[in-house]
């Protein structure tokens, strides 16, 4: 099931704390990131962040799962209405994560 545009835009403002808030569609759900870097996914109208060693000793007990089949647990935030839980949140995951990758330049096909 697709996640709807109104929670995935909700989700990013409610995050927006945190710093600068982007949203990629990917295979039919959405990607967010924070400062250029990925640190949850929006899937099923569900709201996954990333688990890093700070965040998982930080806040143990919040419930994990995977957001599809096949990936890896993520955290799994039910309550999505406490925007200072989740700038505490994002915050302590984009600072544990590592800076993301510069792109490589494309290149040009030569005639």
């Amino acid at each position: 099931m697709s996640s709807k545009t109104e929670f995935v835009e909700y989700i990013a403002e409610q995050c927006g704390g945190a710093g600068g808030i982007t949203v990629k569609k990917m295979f039919g759900e959405y990607g967010l990131y924070c400062n250029g870097k990925i640190f949850a996914l929006v899937c099923g109208d569900q709201f996954f962040v990333k688990i890093t060693a700070e965040t998982k000793a930080r806040y143990p007990k919040l419930p994990e799962k995977p957001p599809y089949d096949g990936a890896k647990n993520y955290f799994f935030v039910e309550n999505v209405d406490d925007r200072e839980f989740l700038t505490e949140l994002v915050t302590a995951t984009c600072s544990a994560l590592p800076e993301p990758k510069p792109k490589k330049p494309k290149k040009t096909k030569e005639k």
